[in-house]
């Protein structure tokens, strides 16, 4: 089945220098390339999921100035229905991004007319029932994420939290979540354990949530579910050149992917949706920039397919 994936989040324009070498605080490094590129964990994961091949939605809010202006159109232009964009006086939010000659990054992000997404309206409600899944992070204020959580959990559509940038979540928020999809560092802000080792916090974090996808980079990913169901996803080899926006491939992927393997109920579903979640933050990380870096669709199928297949 085609999936609908609505999301809610942020958007932001990227402004990424390419250095030899990340900066240790208080150095200066001199940087080689500068770009601005349309981005933000909410956008990258709705034009990822529209290039993946759903029909995706978002909601969420840009500034009255010419970064808005710029953000709205590369959401059209993916295909991304932007119904639920408002336009807010003031500045749009603004990431700061440096990457290096490893394709490691490190991310400053000003929210701008992300942090005046403070409420949702029966329109933004009427979006979120008409989605198989939901989509959502924490790069907006956590009372809108909440009550999108909320609404779709009322409407039977599936909620899947990215749980970045890396939060101390409430109850109230942990119990409408359907799919925690976090990285280790993310993983341990939110159980509140101090620990990198995988079974440990999977075990954790079945505590709080009934499913959890845990990304490690170019490891793969590994999944645990209440049902005693736990496997791991090796990675796509690759030659990295930006790892920036991987993640969000991946997580817009996974959702298109879930609802394609009816919900990823069994075992087979849920490593093909792994499997193929990885090939999308791995084609992405072969590429620079954020959201130009998502990767369409035949890209994924041919990673995927040259990683896996005949692979039990």
């Amino acid at each position: 089945m085609s999936a609908r994936v609505a999301v809610v989040g942020s958007s932001n324009l990227d402004l990424v220098v390419t250095a030899p070498q990340l900066p240790r605080p208080g150095e200066t490094v001199l940087g080689e390339n500068f770009r601005t590129v349309p981005g933000g964990k909410g956008a990258n994961q709705a034009v990822a999921a529209a290039r993946a091949g759903a029909a995706c939605d978002f909601v969420g809010a840009v500034g009255d100035d010419e970064f808005g202006t710029r953000l709205r159109a590369s959401l059209v232009e993916a295909g991304v229905d932007v119904r639920g964009l408002r336009t807010i006086p003031g500045p749009s939010g603004v990431a700061l991004i440096a990457v290096d000659r490893d394709a490691e990054n490190f991310i400053v992000v000003a929210p701008g007319a992300n942090g005046a997404l403070t409420q949702l309206d029966a329109d933004d409600r009427a979006t979120i029932a008409a989605a198989d899944v939901l989509l959502l992070q924490l790069e907006v204020p956590l009372e809108v994420v909440i009550q999108a959580a909320d609404w779709a959990r009322a409407e039977g559509t599936t909620v899947v939290l990215n749980a970045a940038p890396a939060a101390v979540l409430p109850p109230v928020l942990l119990d409408l979540v359907d799919v925690l999809v976090v990285n280790e560092h993310e993983a341990a802000v939110v159980a509140g354990i101090r620990s990198d080792d995988p079974p440990v916090l999977l075990d954790a974090l079945l505590e709080l949530v009934p499913r959890v996808v845990l990304t490690q980079g170019a490891r793969g990913a590994a999944y645990a579910d209440r049902s005693g169901l736990r496997l791991t996803v090796p990675a796509p080899r690759i030659d990295a050149v930006d790892t920036t926006a991987s993640g969000d491939a991946f997580t817009g992927a996974l959702a298109v992917g879930w609802v394609e393997r009816g919900g990823a109920t069994t075992e087979d579903t849920v490593t093909a949706s792994l499997r193929w979640a990885c090939a999308a933050g791995a084609a992405c990380a072969q590429r620079a920039g954020a959201s130009t870096a998502l990767p369409e669709r035949p890209a994924i199928d041919a990673l995927y397919d040259a990683t896996y297949r005949g692979t039990p």
